[in-house]
């Protein structure tokens, strides 16, 4: 059996929601206090099957963590030297910012650990993230083609190093980092375009010294975490459905309440001004450190645009509900550089174009993107192929169809959104959840 989502075309969106807990801090609060001195306290956790796995990994090496309960985590610090060896394979779930911040983080302990995950985890590529550790002196290795599992044989001789990214990528930079904390000397990494920063600012708000400077981030190793208090915004990339959502369907008033507004991960926002988004952003405040806002949306006519280049990283998990926006607009839409969607939790670029398609939207995928002409397009059978935002990002086109969609293998929603289908209720949706018989996937 798995799950399905029927959505009756039309609709308007409006009153307020908040959206769940951002699943970036939410790992990286349960990662950082994990390995702090002392008691760390964490409000507006994402109580989501991503954030849950990296909690149950913590536990499982000795990290005394209560909750989660209505959001509120208690984690009891073991620091950096306290973690103790798995008696079991360290499950991640669907989770791949799991997995590859744990490589970094497990390569420095006195232990041998083994990271696995489910069949989607399984078929994702580790190597961007084990070649640079290994020239810290890391020794992992993995299954073929650099897939997982992988068996991460910890040491404590790693070494800084100065490492340039090819790919602009948060999460191989953090797992560098935080190998960087175990390492000898200084551990610098360079990005060739700004990724989201919140490993760096949490870091700083734990009290480890992190330095920056222009493209380059760096920490020395050796130091110590303290124990602090954290609130974790609600997630852009959970609101950003929302954000389409009333920009597409005609009548639409939308406000999002304590959505994180973090510089490194407005991108959405910016593209979305560009093709004529009507976005306001009301009572600005800062929370824990990170930046929020409350977002109020209406509808708007949007028109296409070429997504310039240095925005992309800045919105790389929003684009599969981006292209539904594209799909809205008038005239043509080009994303490129976004290469980096061949290998999330399914390959988005294939995956978005093909079920576009099926509902009638003119999709051009290629290698690191999409072309897209905006028009009328109808209902239809789409395969989300396990992929939580492509179904979330269907869901939202029923908006604006012709005809219902049905969107197949949803489950995996509840890994960064549980609660999706209430939520958008809520609001004006007029979605159902079913189980359903598991049916043959086209292909991509």
């Amino acid at each position: 059996m798995s799950t399905l989502y029927r959505v009756k075309p039309g609709g308007t969106v409006r009153g307020r929601l908040r959206v769940p807990g951002d699943k970036s801090i939410s790992h990286r609060a349960i990662m950082l206090g994990s390995i702090a001195e002392g008691t760390t306290r964490i409000t507006g956790f994402l109580e989501g099957e991503d954030a849950l796995a990296t909690m149950n990994i913590f536990r499982a090496m000795g990290v005394p963590i209560e909750g989660p309960v209505q959001g509120r985590v208690t984690v009891h610090g073991v620091g950096s030297r306290g973690l103790r060896a798995p008696t079991r394979e360290l499950d991640c779930g669907n989770s791949g910012t799991s997995m590859r911040l744990l490589a970094g983080l497990l390569a420095g302990q006195p232990f041998t650990s083994v990271l696995t995950g489910d069949a989607s985890l399984r078929r994702r590529p580790m190597r961007r993230v084990t070649e640079p550790l290994a020239r810290m002196g890391a020794r992992i290795e993995t299954a073929p083609e650099g897939r997982p599992p992988l068996t991460v044989y910890g040491t404590t001789r790693l070494k800084g190093v100065e490492h340039t990214l090819r790919v602009a990528s948060a999460q191989v930079k953090s797992a560098l980092l935080l190998a960087g904390l175990y390492a000898s000397g200084r551990t610098c990494v360079t990005e060739p375009a700004p990724t989201r920063d919140h490993t760096e600012r949490m870091l700083r708000a734990f009290g480890y010294p992190v330095l920056s400077s222009g493209s380059t981030v760096c920490v020395e190793g050796g130091g110590r975490l303290a124990a602090c208090e954290i609130e974790v915004p609600a997630d852009i990339s959970s609101a950003a459905f929302f954000l389409v959502a009333g920009s597409i369907a005609p009548g639409s008033d939308l406000t999002l309440t304590h959505v994180g507004i973090n510089p490194s991960r407005i991108g959405v926002l910016e593209i979305l001004k560009r093709m004529g988004a009507d976005i306001t952003l009301m009572n600005p405040r800062q929370v824990g450190g990170e930046p929020v806002a409350d977002l109020r949306v209406r509808h708007a006519p949007l028109k296409g645009v070429e997504v310039p280049p240095e925005l992309v990283p800045l919105a790389i998990d929003e684009f599969p509900v981006l292209f539904v926006a594209a799909a809205c607009a008038e005239g043509e839409t080009v994303v490129t550089g976004a290469e980096e969607l061949r290998v999330k939790e399914s390959d988005r670029i294939a995956v978005m174009a093909q079920g576009l398609r099926r509902l009638g939207v003119e999709a051009q995928p290629m290698p690191d993107g999409m072309r897209i002409r905006g028009g009328a397009y109808g209902g239809g059978v789409v395969d989300s192929h396990g992929d939580h935002r492509v179904a979330m990002a269907f869901a939202v086109a029923a908006l604006r169809a012709s005809g219902p969609i049905e969107i197949l293998d949803c489950a995996n929603v509840a890994t960064s959104f549980p609660g999706f289908v209430l939520a958008a209720r809520s609001v004006g949706l007029d979605i159902e959840e079913h189980a359903g018989e598991g049916q043959p996937r086209g292909e991509t």
